[in-house]
């Protein structure tokens, strides 16, 4: 009752906040929310010299490095075609970098190519398979330790890959059920996590001499992610673990026992989920955990101080340390709040000095900006349900339109920060509602595991009772409420409009999830040893036959009778565009007013303006004629 109470006097106290706000706050054209970063991928080099990018130039991205003692900055790559997908620095003088491809989460095209743009090569051939680095760091100034599933596109073996050569000899075999591999502070192979797929495994070795053998098992449901090794204690590591409690804590586990040894830092009312080893100083340095947002929790005095030095140079705002040198002396600093998108600080540790690099978004006026207000109710079972409110600066908080924003899945959660399109649907006047309902992450594991096989049911609930209790607070118009997803998200959109009972008087889907049949064939072959755990979560596909169906839009278009948007990416592989095309017709034929939106690619990620801008302005008439005007 007391975190309700606190929750909801924040709520009440920022809520008046939002109403003093004047009117007449401009809107702000669509590209200004949604516009590419010019400049991307900010990385330091291991010594320290050198900053590299990732520069948009029209529609081509290339690689630059800037000499940190000079100023000087030089373009590596030429790309004309293809851009870069992802980067790293291997050592002092080289990086490697991924091409983007048609589907670049199946296929591998690795170069390496000198920091001063010369010697550029090859490392992989362009195959059906995918390349996962397992560890940065470079052994013998030539191997890198990578994942690839070449062999078997089921499972992902260790290689040694030569950087200079290009070689790749196998260093571990998978045996056919691991489904990671984890170094230790020495790029050494010394951890792997094997799954039956419902159970996982650790497994542990001494040294690469030795055998992995078994740890501890545990269902999928509890979690165990290591950290780090603790540093001469080579059997001891640290993990975010959640065995025998409901909320994760920072653990130190004892690998030649299997057994916990202690609790780092942890309670039952906080949720860890994530924690810095410093491989410089060989300790932690400090846990995150969630409340309504990110808080840190030091576990070394000297990364207190340094975080207290970025908060004294960048006040009120949220830091997060993106990249660092092998000293620990020059890092990458990205800033943001719920309001404005940040930007990215160089800083040195040594002298305090701090130089700013560029905005994320430099059109965005923070001022112009809404708040993003925690709020909390209670589901008609008795469950508290945490999410967002987001309320337009320029309207009294009271009868307004809403937009309800549910999160993608299966699971996944928001999260307090800069989000476009909240701030996008806020600035046209929507009250922007987010809901973590159960199945969420962040909030334990029994409430997580409160939403397996709730997709169209108790999920759809949680939403709804959300809306109602909107509803009882008079700040949503009971006949101006629309729902909007992406995902799992579009299909608790389109799942609203048969399941909610007249809550939503419409809804859009960003590639929805109209039936999660077809979902689960579509899973890749390599994710195919945690298909049962996809079958707890979602439903098995001959067992929950009814239940399935029920919550795939599909099949329910007879009970759809209010307007929808449909966007539909073509190249997705996790919907059928047969079935979405069906759909629509199927919806057209009963005189459902459809607005149906395809397009070549995901729109939302990279440099594609132009079907991002289609994609918005498509949304916002959608709203408009559907719940503004009414």
């Amino acid at each position: 009752m007391m975190v309700y109470k606190r929750y909801f006097c924040l709520f009440l106290m920022l809520l008046g906040l939002s109403c003093s706000q004047g009117e007449g706050v401009r809107t702000m054209p669509v590209e200004d929310f949604f516009k590419s970063q010019d400049k991307v991928g900010y990385r330091v080099s291991p010594d320290g010299k050198n900053l590299s990018y990732l520069k948009l130039e029209g529609k081509n991205q290339n690689l630059y490095i800037e000499n940190l003692e000079t100023g000087k900055d030089k373009k590596v790559t030429k790309l004309k075609e293809k851009n870069i997908n992802f980067y790293f620095w291997v050592g002092n003088n080289d990086l490697i970098y991924y091409k983007e491809n048609g589907d670049a989460s199946r296929e591998s095209d690795i170069f390496i190519i000198n920091k001063d743009g010369s010697n550029e090569r090859q490392l992989t051939e362009n195959e059906r398979s995918r390349i996962r680095v397992l560890d940065d760091q470079l052994m013998d100034d030539k191997y890198l330790l990578v994942s690839s599933n070449k062999r078997d596109s089921t499972v992902f073996d260790v290689y040694r890959l030569n950087v200079r050569e290009g070689a790749m000899v196998m260093a571990a075999k998978n045996p056919g059920n691991i489904t990671d591999w984890i170094t230790d502070a020495e790029g050494k192979l010394r951890l792997a996590i094997s799954s039956d797929g419902v159970n996982e495994t650790v497994l542990y070795r001494a040294n690469e001499a030795s055998a992995f053998k078994p740890v501890m098992t545990n269902n999928f449901k509890t979690s165990v992610r290591p950290i780090a090794f603790a540093h001469n204690q080579p059997n001891i590591i640290y993990a975010i673990s959640d065995v025998n409690r409901d909320k994760a804590a920072l653990v130190e586990i004892d690998c030649n026992t299997g057994k916990e040894n202690k609790v780092l830092f942890g309670n039952d009312t906080i949720n860890i989920t994530d924690a810095q080893y410093s491989r410089k100083k060989q300790r932690l340095s400090f846990v995150v955990y969630e409340t309504w947002k990110k808080e840190k929790h030091y576990l070394d005095d000297s990364a207190k101080i340094l975080y207290n030095n970025l908060d004294k140079l960048l006040p009120k705002t949220e830091t997060r340390i993106m990249d660092r040198d092998k000293a620990e002396n020059v890092y990458l600093v990205r800033t943001f709040t719920d309001r404005n998108p940040g930007s990215y600080y160089l800083y040195v540790a040594e002298t305090g000095k701090l130089r700013k690099l560029s905005d994320f978004n430099s059109a965005i006026r923070e001022e112009e900006m809404c708040e993003m207000k925690p709020i909390v109710y209670t589901s008609r079972d008795g469950l508290k349900i945490h999410g967002y409110l987001t309320l337009p600066l320029n309207k009294k908080a009271e009868n307004l339109p809403v937009v309800v924003l549910p999160h993608d899945g299966p699971v996944g959660r928001n999260l307090w920060g800069y989000n476009p399109e909240v701030q996008f649907l806020a600035n046209r006047g929507y009250a922007v509602f987010q809901v973590n309902y159960r199945g969420s992450a962040g909030y334990g594991k029994a409430f997580m595991a409160a939403g397996f096989k709730e997709w169209g049911c108790k999920i759809q609930k949680d939403i709804n009772d959300g809306v109602k209790w909107l509803i009882s607070k008079k700040i949503a118009d009971p006949k101006r409420i629309a729902i909007y997803g992406s995902g799992f998200g579009g299909q608790i959109a389109l799942t609203g409009l048969y399941s909610g009972k007249g809550t939503y008087v419409c809804a859009a889907s960003n590639s929805g999830i109209i039936n999660l049949f077809t979902y689960l064939k579509s899973i890749p072959p390599y994710l195919k040893p945690s298909l049962q755990m996809y079958y707890e979560i979602i439903g098995n596909p001959l067992t929950d036959v009814e239940r399935m169906r029920q919550a795939s839009p599909l099949f329910q278009v007879d009970k759809i009778n209010f307007p929808v948007f449909i966007a539909h990416n073509t190249k997705s592989r996790n919907i059928n565009s047969g079935e979405t095309i069906q759909f629509v017709k199927n919806l057209q034929k009963r005189n459902i007013s459809v607005n149906y939106l395809e397009m070549e690619g995901d729109p939302f990620h990279g440099k594609n303006d132009e079907s991002r801008q289609k994609f918005y302005l498509g949304l916002e008439q959608f709203l408009e004629a559907n719940l503004k005007k009414k």
